[in-house]
């Protein structure tokens, strides 16, 4: 591989990181400038993750430098390191598509309603996109903190009683989690030696009784934090309102914030403490099945109660990390692949419906929208020129909204054909699937549980979603058309398309999964490629 294709793997970092920096000092009243250059940088950055993501699908032969990046060229585990595989690659893709999506539809109106927004936008998403590339715990400590001091800045953007009151709450529960992030990253540097989690998982087995004990605690600790970002409950009471509170851009790209603790559990999971880390083996997988069970159940009573879709869509990210935890905590290497398909559809459907939402309300009136910025906001454009619009609005508004509020009712649902309905079939199909080197395996009560509560959960889904359509869509009473711009629309579309893609074209994407989760359970291979990667100019 030629020098300049090797460090594409720390340009979805560095581009964000210095197009952030770039962006603050310009002028507010230069919005549609910085509104472009913080388009064209998500855009690169999405097409790098491309392009990566085809190396990685490649295989390992076809990685630049193994997939392994050192900077500063110093070899792991002394050094800090970028590890990319198709598991990263994928959620690089992922994170870096719904930031475009949001951008986009910021630029209409909401970029105006506060100070640095593309800014903001920009820092999250070097964040987000170090915490999947890392190869070590502090740093993901770093990239961790820096996406959550974005999603402060935005999650309170636009002000207002609604937004501060929510990120209040959200500032001081993430601060916590913080602290407990910091105590177990030291616990397990005490013990070990090393926050390299490559090289953790090679040491883990021949630890000692009373220092593995340690190594456990600090990883219970760093647990929790990495589970109330993720939304188990009864840690994540606090997220229904902060998503709801948040403007629509940026609570589309909150949707994947959850998914980073998925990810990093995920990860830790499968490389740190799978089958060879000794008695650590599992450690912890119980406690995940007993919280994604509890979030499923506790996100589709929620879903059901809710009246306002804002919450609705809160519930519904509750309810779609309950079902990943769970998947990791049954410990069915069958269900993985499902379960990394599940999170590609409903973190792209969940996006869609936060961007649609806002839509779908703007014909009511402001005060009673929880999702309205201020009166300036709704306050744009002259009610004599949508007087003479209405009549041309109604067929073609509205119609657009009502196919993709159903499109996204069917996928939240898990009803065929779409991709909800795929994921949730691959979930169940790895489940009752028998592995070959376990042909007595039965299942278990926790098994049927987990049925139970998907289906459940799909239910409760379709009849909130039903709901709500037919007091919006049908008998709605407030008789004013929402006025949409093609910019605004046209993100959900794309969402909802790449929705639609993997629904009919699944086999693709399951392939990939099926390959990244055969990395996974793999660990032994990570580690040796991380910590026998040649440097620079052994190359």
């Amino acid at each position: 591989m030629t020098e300049w294709l090797h460090h594409l793997l720390i340009l979805p970092i560095l581009v964000p990181l210095a197009v952030a920096a770039a962006l603050v000092p310009l002028n507010e009243r230069e919005r549609a400038l910085k509104g472009s250059i913080g388009f064209v940088s998500t855009l690169v950055v999405f097409l790098i993750a491309m392009i990566l993501m085809g190396l990685a699908a490649a295989g390992e032969d076809s990685l630049p430098g193994s997939g392994v990046y050192q900077l500063g060229n110093w070899p792991a585990p002394f050094g800090i390191v970028l590890v990319l595989d198709r598991l990263s690659a994928l959620m690089l893709c992922l994170a870096s598509g719904l930031a475009l999506a949001a951008q986009v539809y910021s630029t209409a109106r909401w970029h105006t309603a506060g100070h640095h927004f593309h800014s903001l936008i920009q820092l999250l998403l070097a964040g987000l996109n170090g915490a999947f590339l890392t190869g070590d715990l502090f740093n993901l400590f770093v990239f961790f903190e820096m996406m959550l001091a974005a999603s402060y800045g935005l999650l309170l953007h636009g002000s207002g009683p609604l937004r501060v009151k929510a990120g209040l709450h959200y500032i001081a529960i993430n601060l916590a989690a913080s602290s407990l992030f910091l105590i177990g990253v030291s616990l397990i540097y005490g013990t070990t030696g090393t926050l390299n989690m490559a090289d953790l998982a090679t040491k883990l087995a021949a630890l000692p009784p009373e220092s593995r004990m340690l190594v456990e605690t600090g990883a219970a600790l760093l647990g929790i934090a990495f589970l109330v970002k993720a939304g188990m409950w009864p840690l994540g009471f606090w997220l229904p309102t902060a998503y709801a509170a948040a403007t629509p851009p940026a609570a589309a790209v909150f949707a994947i914030l959850t998914k980073v603790g998925i990810y990093v559990i995920l990860r830790l999971h499968l490389l740190v403490f799978g089958a060879a880390a000794g008695a650590s083996a599992g450690f912890g997988q119980s406690w995940l099945l007993a919280g994604g069970v509890a979030t499923i159940a506790f996100g589709a009573i929620g879903v059901l109660a809710s009246q306002a879709m804002g919450r609705l869509a809160g519930y519904s990210v509750l309810v779609s990390s309950g079902t990943l935890l769970a998947a990791i905590g049954l410990g069915h290497e069958e269900m993985l692949a499902g379960a990394l398909f599940y999170l590609v559809s409903s973190t792209l459907t969940i996006a869609a419906f936060f961007l649609l939402i806002e839509l779908v309300e703007r014909g009511r009136d402001a005060a009673a929208d929880v999702l309205a910025v201020t009166m300036e906001a709704y306050g744009d454009f002259d009610e004599g020129e949508e007087e003479e619009e209405v009549g041309v609005a109604i067929p073609r508004t509205m119609a657009v909204l009502g196919l993709c509020f159903s499109l996204c009712a069917v996928l939240l649902s898990g009803l065929p054909p779409l991709s909800g309905f795929v994921a949730k079939f691959a979930l169940l199909k790895g489940l009752f699937e028998i592995p070959a080197a376990d042909p007595a395996r039965a299942l278990t009560a926790a098994d049927w549980t987990y049925v139970t509560l998907i289906i459940l959960s799909g239910l409760a889904a379709m009849i909130a979603m039903n709901r709500i359509g037919i007091r919006t869509f049908w008998a709605s009473i407030e008789g004013t058309i929402p006025r949409v711009v093609i910019i605004e629309i046209t993100p959900v579309v794309i969402l909802l398309a790449a929705c639609l893609f993997l629904s009919f074209h699944p086999a693709p994407a399951m392939r990939y999964m099926q390959e990244t989760v055969g990395d996974l359970l793999t660990p032994s291979l990570y580690s040796e490629r991380v910590l026998s990667a040649p440097r620079a100019g052994d190359r």
